[in-house]
């Protein structure tokens, strides 16, 4: 029998709400090639400045703060913030500067000079063309921006055989739509690297690395808890019947309870054509 749905007249606008402990311990963290890409490519050396946009808590800008002088990471979740806060203190990071606000906000979050910005699976969440104007306004000659994502397209790191099984649960809940707070998760239109093409960083290189990951089964209901689309604001009184039901459904695809995939992670580098040497 189908479950009920839960009406998203009363949920935040806040497409995340309830998500930040399952994001902060289950979303994959990015393989250290990137990381080595990102200092050779921008010349990281400890003494930048970088932005991490739509930061989360601080998936990229914990280990980002380890290669330059400073992160202000920024992201609308207050959990999210206060989940990286735990974070730096849990590692003593002390040049990591949290701050609430969306990409709309950054003309006057009064930013000095960026020499990179960092955009980990949000850009889609964006104002895309706006925000990259008003980065060409905030980021140093020779800097740019990075958008890094399990694969290039962030909805796209579920394997195959694993996304029915997955899909099954969440509409047998929430409906056909793919939610996300009071309206639907976004899409893109345009690919990035098209209208990166026709931005000021129109320079663009892509780049992608594979890594093997391996889950439990705790590790992929928790993944699933930390999506827009399948948030704890979304299931609402349902959270636990879903969390059972996706427990049977996964198990039954896998009874050993080990989910192992290749995950891709796309990093896409725009510069200043008229920058580069």
């Amino acid at each position: 029998m189908a479950s009920p749905h839960h009406s998203p007249a009363s949920l935040p606008n806040d497409a995340f709400a309830g998500t930040a402990a399952y994001y902060a311990r289950y979303r994959p963290r990015y393989p250290a090639d990137l990381y080595d890409y990102l200092t050779a490519r921008f010349g990281l050396d400890g003494t930048q400045t970088t932005l991490d946009l739509g930061s989360g808590p601080g998936i990229i800008a914990l280990p980002l703060s380890r290669l330059v002088a400073h992160v202000y990471a920024v992201d609308p979740d207050a959990d999210m913030l206060t989940e990286g806060r735990a974070a730096t203190e849990a590692t003593r990071t002390t040049n990591i500067t949290w701050v609430r606000g969306r990409d709309a906000d950054l003309p006057g979050l009064g930013l000095p000079a960026l020499h990179l910005t960092t955009i980990g699976k949000a850009f889609h969440w964006m104002d895309r063309r706006q925000t990259l104007t008003d980065l060409d306004a905030l980021t140093a000659p020779g800097g740019g921006v990075a958008l890094i994502s399990p694969h290039a397209y962030p909805d796209v790191f579920i394997p195959s055989r694993w996304r029915p099984v997955i899909d099954e649960v969440r509409i047998r809940y929430l409906g056909p739509d793919r939610r996300a707070g009071n309206g639907l998760y976004p899409t893109t239109g345009r690919r990035h690297e098209e209208l990166l093409a026709t931005s000021p960083f129109n320079h663009v290189e892509t780049v992608t690395w594979t890594q093997t990951v391996t889950r439990t089964l705790d590790e992929m209901v928790g993944l699933q808890l930390s999506q827009a689309y399948t948030s704890p604001a979304l299931l609402g009184p349902h959270q636990d019947a879903y969390e059972h039901d996706l427990r049977e459904a996964l198990t039954e695809l896998q009874p050993d309870g080990v989910f192992t995939q290749d995950l891709p992670t796309t990093a896409i580098i725009a510069t200043r054509a008229h920058e580069e040497p």
